[in-house]
């Protein structure tokens, strides 16, 4: 699992490769709620995720709380077909829980 940044002006993309499970979450929490906080525009590019799982789900919803409760929109840039299954199985739009934008910035 790693998380880098891809700046674009006032926009940071943070880019999450790999495993974002219950057995990740907590180690990831700090990190997206960190980049919420700072950034005027937080964005998650999730096109590397290899796995998600209801705890990825459960931590995107409270990274868009937080940035909700701060005056900001939460955005994804791109979503891999893991990110995408899940919330197809789960019945939960992707675009009701996030803005999306575009393809993401992950090479």
């Amino acid at each position: 699992m790693s998380i880098g940044e891809a700046r674009q002006g006032q926009a940071v993309a943070l880019a999450v490769e790999g495993e974002l499970t219950i057995y990740r979450a907590a180690e990831l929490k700090d990190a997206l709620l960190d980049a919420v906080r700072q950034h005027a525009a937080p964005a998650f590019d999730l096109t590397a995720v290899t796995e998600f799982d209801s705890a990825g789900l459960q931590l995107l919803l409270v990274a868009r709380q937080e940035a909700a409760s701060l005056g900001k929109a939460l955005r994804v840039q791109g979503a891999s077909a893991a990110v995408r299954n899940v919330f197809e199985l789960l019945g939960v739009p992707f675009d009701g829980i996030v803005e999306t934008t575009g393809e993401g910035t992950a090479a």
